[in-house]
């Protein structure tokens, strides 16, 4: 479950990204986070895995204070987490079964549960006979699914992902878009910032619209609502 109570925040150039935002989102749910550019959409993306850290406010993730959190139990805290960037950061000199084994690897899991466990997750994205490439030798779409893959590997309660198919085409954006629902029939949570209009319309969920650094609509079943 992810709660933010009385959030604000201001950069130190003055610009408040954040004014006062009230949310409550409930494990196993499916949310879109959508907004014209500048409203502030990244910025609540971003408090939520503690890349950004609210200037007032409370954001409860998995029963973690966020904004209290210290900075060195920062990396143990995103563990709890699967974050899906638009530019894949993937480690270019790790092959596939690399990249998605290393999130296990820091957290000291069993080499036979490693093997085990990352041969799951490319299965789940249709990858496991690509797991011994490396990042540039994949397309756009199947270095998404690498991140995918990646996330998910430490079985979190939270994915969260931010603008997952802005860099890719049409037809490799609907593949990822399975992905994430299959995801979320699992049980995970999944909050997903987004400009895909025909995303958000055709595969309903939940919107929160976010304007001016406030909530400007929040409905189950939304519209993306706005041009794309």
């Amino acid at each position: 479950m992810i709660e933010m109570h009385e959030v604000y925040k201001k950069y130190p150039n003055g610009v408040s990204a954040i004014n006062g935002i009230e949310v409550r989102i409930n494990q196993g749910e499916f949310v879109y986070v959508v907004g014209p550019s500048g409203a502030g959409k990244s910025t609540f993306i971003k408090m939520m895995y503690r890349e950004e850290v609210p200037t007032t406010g409370t954001i409860t993730l998995n029963g973690v204070n966020v904004a209290k959190l210290k900075n060195n139990k920062v990396p143990q805290f995103r563990r709890q987490l699967g974050v899906v960037f638009q530019d894949f950061k993937l480690l270019p000199t790790l092959t596939v079964y690399e990249n998605v084994a290393f999130a296990l690897e820091v957290i000291e899991a069993q080499p036979k549960y490693i093997k085990k466990r990352v041969m799951e997750v490319l299965d789940l994205v249709n990858l496991k006979h690509k797991a011994r490439m490396l990042p540039t030798e994949l397309s756009g779409g199947e270095q998404q699914r690498v991140s995918i893959a990646r996330s998910i590997v430490n079985s979190p309660k939270v994915v969260i992902a931010d603008e997952p198919t802005g860099n890719l085409d049409p037809d490799t954006s609907w593949e990822i878009m399975k992905i994430f629902e299959e995801i979320n029939n699992r049980g995970t949570t999944v909050v997903m910032a987004t400009h895909n209009k025909e995303i958000v319309n055709t595969l309903k969920h939940r919107v929160i619209a976010i304007e001016g650094g406030k909530i400007a609509r929040d409905e189950q079943r939304g519209d993306y609502g706005y041009e794309s």
